[in-house]
């Protein structure tokens, strides 16, 4: 709570006047910034992780009312870290107000817009969300800036309690205690303070992607499907997914599935192409075109420093011992492996192989590694937050 209610300093919204309801509901707080709030949440990783190994012996009311807690406190904060928030905003007020197609302007192509001044990486750049997104976030266009915020924030927190919601239900479905499951999703510091905290599009693609897992294990194949298709559509990343879920489906409902994720596919391609032209279905090459930025908190980039190895030979390896541990995993499903855990195990890999890798990319990998029954990817993904925050936080110097 402390991170939640003292992050104002922490904010890149911060001393930019008054913005309605931008400044969160606990005006100055701490005004923590810099080294403090980078040992505060460094503390509450430590919490986190022994939360996580000692949850089975914790009351599921506990587990369950902290999460709802911490989440609502963040939610409840100023934007923490990040100006991502500003860039659907931007987006959304190219678009609808600006007549401008997200996917060939920039918001820096409007100056005068009030959103503009809150974003200082993007402002030249075109929209690299997924179209479904870029849709569902235009009403944004007509509401102030506070407001737009808190919308954004609001539908970020209720996507991870979703998430950890159906994560703890599929467990338990699994034959796992629910609790550490849901304590690895909602708790991670990683999740409330950047996910929630920071408003991120990566809280709706996680929740429609453990969604589309659900229904594709419980055998849901249509809605599987185009479940995971669709959050495809939110973020690309999402695709990983759907790979090990087709090879995973039992033969009489594969049909099922791949018929759901066709179909999602071809209304969502048709609706993107009719609102923003094929510039928006250009959104689905951002994980490679990541690849082409290089991020402090990365394996690869952390490697060429200590190695003292040209950093392009460093990602080249990362990428090619990915692609083959890929293709491994693969067939480890096709011979018949969990592809549960394998989707875990992927999303792991992807985060350790990219050179561009922020703190809310976490929540990627913490529902299937949660739903894995794989200790091992469990602590990976406890170490993977800890490399994450040793390295790098947004806006405070990391």
């Amino acid at each position: 709570l402390a991170i939640a209610t003292g992050g104002q300093g922490a904010s890149p919204a911060a001393g930019r006047g008054d913005h309605g309801w931008l400044g969160g509901l606990y005006a100055d707080g701490f005004g923590l910034a810099g080294r403090d709030y980078i040992q505060l949440e460094r503390a509450a990783l430590v919490a986190y992780a022994a939360v996580v190994a000692f949850a089975a012996a914790l009351p599921g009311w506990a587990i369950r009312w902290t999460t709802v807690l911490l989440v609502a406190a963040f939610a409840a904060a100023p934007v923490l870290l990040s100006q991502d928030v500003f860039s659907y905003i931007s987006y959304a007020r190219l678009e609808a107000i600006h007549d401008l197609n997200p996917y060939g302007h920039s918001p820096g192509e409007v100056p005068g817009d009030p959103a503009l001044e809150f974003l200082r990486d993007n402002r030249t750049l075109v929209s690299v969300y997924g179209p479904l997104f870029t849709i569902i976030s235009l009403p944004l266009a007509g509401v102030s800036i506070g407001a737009a915020v808190y919308s954004v924030k609001v539908v970020a927190a209720l996507s991870v309690l979703a998430c950890v919601w159906i994560v703890a239900r599929l467990a338990a479905a699994r034959g796992q205690d629910p609790r550490p499951a849901a304590a690895l999703v909602g708790l991670n510091p990683l999740v409330l303070v950047h996910v929630v905290g920071g408003g991120h599009n990566d809280a709706l693609m996680a929740a429609l992607t453990t969604a589309g897992i659900a229904a594709a294990w419980l055998g849901v194949g249509r809605t599987g499907g185009a479940t995971l298709t669709t959050a495809a559509a939110v973020k690309s990343s999402a695709l990983l997914a759907l790979p090990f879920a087709l090879l995973g489906a039992a033969r009489t409902e594969l049909p099922r599935l791949a018929a759901g994720a066709v179909g999602a596919a071809g209304i969502l391609a048709g609706v993107a192409l009719a609102a923003f032209g094929s510039g928006a279905l250009e959104s689905v090459e951002v994980l490679s075109g990541n690849q082409a930025l290089n991020s402090r908190a990365s394996l690869p980039v952390y490697l060429s420093d200590e190695l003292a190895i040209e950093l392009d030979t460093v990602k080249a390896v990362c990428l090619g011992l990915y692609a083959v541990s890929l293709a491994g995993l693969l067939a480890w499903v096709a011979l018949g492996a969990d592809w549960i855990r394998a989707t875990g195990w992927a999303f792991a890999g992807l985060l350790l192989a990219t050179s561009y890798l922020t703190p809310w990319y976490a929540i990627w990998l913490l529902p299937p590694a949660a739903l894995a029954r794989d200790r091992a990817l469990v602590v990976v993904s406890l170490l993977i937050s800890a490399f994450i925050l040793r390295e790098q936080v947004p806006f405070l110097g990391g």
